[in-house]
Formats: C-alpha cells, sequence, structure tokens
C-alpha cells in the first residue's frame, strides 16, 4: 500500500517537481492546501523556496502552522525541504529584520559566512552514523543546494536531541536534521537525482 502523502500548497515551493520525485519513490501523492488532507496523511512536506518572510506569511495566511505542530506533536512524520525546512526553527533574520518562524527546532537561521553566494549546485554531506535519512547512502554522496541563508548553530541542534547532518561552505551548516517525527533538507532531495531519490524512499519507509 503506497503510503499517502500530501505536499503542503501555501503559495511557495518547488511543487511539482517535490510530487514527482516522491511519486517516483512509491508514494501517492497529492499537492494541496487543505490542512484536513495535510493533518491527516501518513507524511507531509513543507516546500519552500525564496525568502523565509514570505514562506512564513504563506503558512501564516493559510492557517499551516498549527497543524505542522500538532502532527509533530503527535509524533506523525513531517519532511521540510529548503525555505521549508528554515521556518521550522525559531527565526530567520533576513537583511536586518527578524521573522518569527515555527519553532518546531531550537536556533535560528542567518546568512550564510561565505564569500560568494548563493550556495549554489552540488554538494557533499557529513551525516550522523545513526542517520535514517542517509542510510545505505555512500559518504561521498552528493546533493544540490540552492540557498544564501542557513542554519549555524550545529552543536545546538546537536544538544537538543537532534541528529544533524552538515554541509560546508564557508562555514559548516546544517545540511540536514532529524528529531522524532520532524526531518528535514536544506538541500533539494528532488532535484538531486539518484541520492536524492534515495534518500525520499528513506523518509518514506519510516511513516
Amino acid at each position: 500500500m503506497a503510503k499517502r502523502i500530501v505536499v503542503l500548497d501555501y503559495g511557495s515551493g518547488n511543487l511539482r517537481s517535490a510530487e514527482r520525485a516522491l511519486e517516483r519513490a512509491g508514494a501517492d501523492v497529492t499537492v494541496t492546501d487543505d490542512l484536513a488532507a495535510a493533518a491527516e496523511a501518513d507524511g507531509l512536506v513543507v516546500p519552500g523556496v525564496g525568502a523565509f518572510a514570505a514562506c512564513m506569511a504563506g503558512i501564516e495566511a493559510l492557517g499551516a502552522g498549527p497543524v505542522i505542530a500538532e502532527r509533530v506533536a503527535a509524533g506523525r512524520p513531517v519532511l521540510g525541504i529548503c525555505v521549508g525546512m528554515q521556518v521550522l526553527f525559531e527565526h530567520g533574520d533576513e537583511h536586518g529584520v527578524v521573522t518569527k518562524g515555527l519553532g518546531l527546532l531550537p536556533g535560528g537561521v542567518a546568512k550564510l559566512a561565505a564569500e560568494r553566494l548563493p550556495h549554489m549546485g552540488w554538494n557533499t554531506v557529513q551525516a550522523p552514523a545513526e542517520s535514517v535519512l542517509f542510510a545505505g547512502l555512500p559518504a561521498d554522496s552528493r546533493f544540490y543546494f540552492v540557498h544564501s541563508y542557513g542554519v549555524n548553530d550545529v552543536a545546538g541542534l546537536a544538544a537538543a536531541g537532534a541528529k544533524v547532518t552538515t554541509a560546508h561552505h564557508g562555514t559548516d551548516f546544517v545540511a540536514a536534521v532529524e528529531r522524532g517525527p520532524l526531518s528535514a533538507a536544506q538541500f533539494h532531495p528532488e532535484k538531486s537525482a539518484d541520492t536524492g531519490a534515495t534518500l525520499l524512499r528513506n523518509w518514506l519507509a519510516t511513516l
């Protein structure tokens, strides 16, 4: 029986490519702004591209924040992708403007400390041995990133009981995080070819 996945449509995000990648990984996927469907699905994907503040505004306009939080509190899986990962944190600081996030993970999002931005293209990641998302993937696997902002407090996240995967661009930053039912990736698994497909299948296997 295929897992029922909702890709949340709140007006931002790479919806169709996420939908196609999840379908290829074997899921039954619906792209919708229906919060009841989002609450009831086996897995919820929160996508996001562009600015933190714009994504949060879309989530708030839809009233999706409590649904995402309730899923996590009930132990029901959520996967955040790119800015959909960033909004799971407490705040985002863009151009000196701090926007409140969903607060489901500790810490905040800030501009990457790198000479060349955006961080765009393929990069390797360092996943912990106990990671579920990266199970079966070789250490030199590459994923596709497009971002100028990220989460730098790797130690704080790890101290909060999260499994933290890092990448390096100017500095180490959080490439992915796993804590209970909450999984998130700064990169785009749906644009990361076979490695991204494996990661999505690993996530679906947890549902």
